[in-house]
């Protein structure tokens, strides 16, 4: 049986993913304990834990404590984030620093903590849920892609160091999934309306995931529109920039 913690797990892609992993143990992670236990009342498995992510000694504590019940570790999936879309203007220091806090320096915490016990195991898989935004940058995302593309660059890093011990990195850098993570980022609905015929499909992309747990896969961009514009990005930055503050400038 395998072991398998899954941050941000009220979220609409761990619902998901959580349904295609029946035989598993499964540590699902969320702001509300409460409503976890409601979520996933009928899995057998299933250990629902409130904890607040922005509380380094709270990771630290709660790691201990599963590696403590558990011995082990097979995948960790660091699923929480949230986005918010304005102008870098807008933006202010106190948001700034919670959108790093969750989106960024927790998952390196736990990265950081779970990845040197899989070290010394010998095996493990970390699955990084980033975005395509932390790969292609878009007006009013400079914060939101700033914390996903510090997230990719540890997430490489880490990849890197972990490789000679038989542990897996993978980051999932999806576009746009049809998820609540919009009634935050775009509480009128005019992005959605906007990029719905780029919109994923959360079962989709948690069939793609979990397919890939326990494999040496780099990184899985979704949809393959998407994927192919970052390729060109990467490319022809400077004709990609044209094209994205005119074509790809939904916001």
């Amino acid at each position: 049986m395998r072991t398998i913690i899954i941050t941000g797990a009220s979220g609409g892609l761990a619902q998901e993913m959580v349904k295609l992993l029946p035989e598993d143990r499964l540590i699902l992670l969320g702001r509300n304990q409460e409503k976890l236990e409601d979520l996933y009342a009928s899995h057998p498995q299933a250990e629902c834990i409130g904890i607040d992510i922005t509380d380094p000694s709270a990771i630290q504590q709660l790691v201990e404590e599963l590696y403590q019940r558990y011995g082990k570790i097979d995948v960790l999936v660091n699923n929480a984030g949230y986005g918010i879309f304005e102008e870098f203007d807008s933006i202010s220091d106190q948001q700034v620093r919670e959108m790093f806090e969750v989106n960024t320096f927790a998952l390196m915490q736990f990265s950081r903590l779970v990845g040197a016990h899989m070290k010394v195991a010998g095996k493990g898989h970390i699955v990084n849920i980033v975005s395509m935004a932390g790969l292609v940058a878009t007006a009013k995302s400079s914060l939101y892609s700033a914390t996903k593309f510090a997230a990719i660059g540890f997430s490489n890093a880490l990849r890197l160091e972990l490789m000679p011990f038989g542990v897996h990195v993978t980051t999932v850098n999806p576009g746009p999934i049809r998820t609540s993570f919009f009634d935050q980022a775009d509480p009128d609905g005019s992005y959605v309306k906007a990029v719905d015929r780029y919109i994923l499909e959360p079962d989709f992309v948690a069939k793609k995931i979990v397919k890939n747990f326990g494999k040496a896969k780099r990184e899985l961009n979704l949809p393959w529109l998407l994927n192919l514009t970052h390729k060109l990005y990467t490319l022809f930055p400077r004709i990609s920039d044209k094209l994205a503050s005119k074509m790809f400038n939904y916001k």
